[in-house]
């Protein structure tokens, strides 16, 4: 592929996610890509930036700047910008750094995001959402993973906020909440959270 053909899949990328509908605070697109000069395409970037992370918040920095296909130092430089404008949040999830639009998630729905953008966590909490108060040990069978990898992502997913032991097995704190959050953003995750959300009505009741 050459130059300028990578350059235009860039741009289309970028133009897709912008097309999103992200709102960027009046002033910020027009300002700060002044500043990055004619040809730079800040406000594209910023633009699909906001976009995206209304399709998948929660995502981390490197997702977000290889399916943007954007530089490191471009992605750093917009998701700053963003955030001095209030557009973005960041939340500090271990080793990771996730980011959110500022608004339209509480403390607890981005919490249960970060854990969702987790492969096993993610596999855990579809499992407890299927069926409540499963042992570790049914929980390791259900996700295919050992015995103590179950415990160690139960105890932060415990720290989070997320989920609780109790004497007849793990269970998710406001597991409507989190229901709701899977389907809303099942496309975002993997196929196994687009099956949930596709059947998701027939095998889930929560008492009112």
């Amino acid at each position: 592929m050459s130059p300028q053909d990578v350059d235009e899949d860039k741009r289309a990328t970028l133009r897709r996610f912008a097309a999103l509908g992200a709102a960027i605070p009046a002033g910020l697109s027009g300002t700060a890509a002044a500043a990055d000069g004619p040809d730079a395409g800040g406000s594209e970037a910023r633009e699909a930036i906001a976009g995206y992370l209304q399709a998948t918040p929660g995502a981390h920095f490197s997702k977000i700047r290889d399916d943007l296909k954007l530089g490191t130092g471009e992605t750093q430089h917009h998701l700053r910008a963003l955030q001095d404008a209030d557009a973005v949040v960041r939340h500090e999830d271990g080793d990771y750094a996730r980011f959110f639009p500022a608004a339209g998630f509480t403390a607890f729905e981005r919490r249960a995001l970060a854990a969702l953008r987790k492969e096993t966590p993610r596999a855990m909490v579809l499992a407890l959402l299927r069926e409540p108060g499963q042992s570790g040990s049914a929980l390791a069978d259900a996700v295919d993973v050992s015995r103590p990898t179950v415990s160690r992502h139960a105890s932060r997913l415990e720290e989070a906020g997320l989920l609780a032991r109790a004497e007849d097995g793990y269970r998710l704190f406001r597991p409507e909440t989190v229901l709701a959050l899977v389907v809303r953003y099942a496309d975002s995750f993997d196929a196994a959270a687009v099956d949930f959300a596709a059947d998701a009505d027939e095998f889930i009741a929560f008492d009112p």
